[in-house]
């Protein structure tokens, strides 16, 4: 069964520190300019001759809205103009030309999804248009599990587009809520009626859509326990199949958009660590599990079965089905997790279309894992998917004496036990349900690039 997590205010007040939400291991910023096309081409070629072709996963990124929500701190482009979605496709087929040369045929797409941004500030016929691109140069699985997803922003589609994507074979959506108290939406310049994302969600249902996700953010401008339980009580009536209940974090030195949101109008941390409590309790309530992070699925959803049967996996699309494949990035800014690399295009257009135009693969930055990264790796997802470390597992997996190698991250990971967070047994760490609120806090103990107690600013706090 699924451990429910346990609120408690005074550990998250203690625990509240910066911190990797570790959508990759090793994390983004240990990226460098020394890994290139080269390199990427290397790896893609030794995931080839793997005597079991792993699938692909490919992400799309899409990166232009039509205005600026405050609190965003995705890489995106604001334009009304609709004439630059022609021009970055046009450079988008050239790159999915590029890339779908490095992978073997017989490499099936277990999963695409595009995200941004809004990736339907592009229209229907676009999607569509992409969608058949990838398709012409990658081989589609025809398995009951593959996966094609998008991102919507419900105030920019309607019924009937929602039915056109779904022909084109678009089965799963998530959509941005983050509040529905007015008061909050002006102060974050996302104004969205009820009504209109109700619609939506009915829309994908109507359509035939297997899973529908909404995002919620706590921490908001101008929140309040009561608002936040109004727009809980409002979306869980609607009864998305998923939800993910994010922290803000305000880091407007990062994030320029950010800097519009005024400072005293933000919950004090009390305020704040109560709506994340009012959250769990009420999401529990409803019905739905805890995936972990900010996660949350009905119990018959797939993430929630695939968690049962050890089969969750965590990338940089967030939580997923598919844990054995390669991740493919295509587009501006978009990451790729290809055999032991990852690898980054860049996060401006004009350098992305550049390389492009000069018939190269668009990498400025990436790594090469060596066997420690991925024995870290390895525990970190076992973490952050299934709340537990399989200490047995790992020393017959790696050929490593684990009270031996894991020395120094054991004694991190000491206060954390006395605390109640995890137990520590002869072939398993164990996250209990007072932990499972940590699980960022217990992967930095065996990150070894990271000093827990000084983990810098560059991350966002736990809580």
């Amino acid at each position: 069964m699924p451990i429910a997590p346990v609120f408690d205010a005074d550990l998250l007040r203690r625990y509240d520190r910066p911190g990797p939400r570790y959508t990759s291991y090793p994390t983004a910023p240990q990226f460098h300019d020394g890994f290139g096309e080269a390199e990427l081409r290397e790896a893609a070629a030794a995931s080839n001759g793997d005597p079991i072709p792993r699938p692909l996963s490919l992400y799309v990124h899409v990166p232009f809205c039509t205005s600026p929500c405050f609190y965003c701190g995705c890489n995106r482009v604001i334009t009304r103009d609709r004439a630059r979605a022609e021009r970055y496709l046009t450079h988008l087929y050239r790159e999915i030309d590029l890339t779908s040369r490095l992978f073997d045929r017989d490499r099936e797409v277990i999963q695409l999804h595009f995200g941004g941004g809004t990736p339907n500030f592009l229209s229907p016929a676009q999607l569509g248009e992409a969608v058949q691109v990838l398709r012409r140069h990658f081989r589609f699985s025809d398995a009951r599990e593959r996966d094609i997803s998008i991102e919507l922003d419900p105030r920019a589609v309607t019924a009937g587009e929602i039915a056109a994507l779904a022909a084109v074979g678009f089965d799963r959506a998530s959509l941005g809520v983050q509040d529905f108290d007015p008061d909050v939406q002006a102060a974050v310049n996302r104004v969205q009626p009820v009504d209109e994302t109700r619609e939506v969600i009915e829309a994908c249902r109507a359509s035939g859509f297997r899973s529908v996700n909404v995002d919620l953010i706590y921490g908001l401008p101008r929140q309040t326990r009561e608002g936040f339980a109004r727009t809980l009580d409002t979306v869980v009536a609607m009864r998305p199949d998923r939800l993910a209940v994010y922290s803000y974090a305000h880091l407007p030195a990062l994030f320029r958009a950010q800097r519009r949101i005024d400072p005293a109008e933000l919950p004090d941390a009390d305020t704040k660590l109560a709506l994340l409590g009012l959250a769990i309790d009420m999401l529990t309530a409803a019905g739905y599990q805890h995936i972990g992070m900010d996660h949350f699925a009905l119990p018959d959803d797939e993430l929630a079965l695939a968690q049962a049967r050890g089969g969750l996996h965590r990338n940089f699309m967030g939580y997923t089905t598919h844990a054995d494949s390669d991740l493919v990035g295509l587009g501006v800014s978009a990451i790729s997790h290809i055999g032991d690399s990852y690898s980054q295009n860049p996060r401006d257009i004009d350098t992305w279309q550049a390389a492009l135009d000069e018939g190269r693969l668009p990498v400025f930055r990436g790594m090469r894992l060596d066997e420690d990264d991925q024995l870290r790796a390895d525990l970190i997802g076992q973490v952050m998917c299934h709340g537990a470390v399989p200490v047995a597992a790992l020393e017959r997996r790696y050929g490593i004496d684990f009270p031996r190698y894991f020395a120094t991250a054991l004694a991190r990971l000491a206060p954390l036990a006395a605390d109640g967070l995890v137990r520590i047994e002869r072939d398993r760490i164990r996250v209990t349900a007072r932990g499972r609120m940590f699980l960022r806090n217990i992967a930095m103990c065996f990150d070894r690039y990271l000093d827990p107690q000084q983990p810098g600013e560059r991350y966002s706090r736990a809580v």
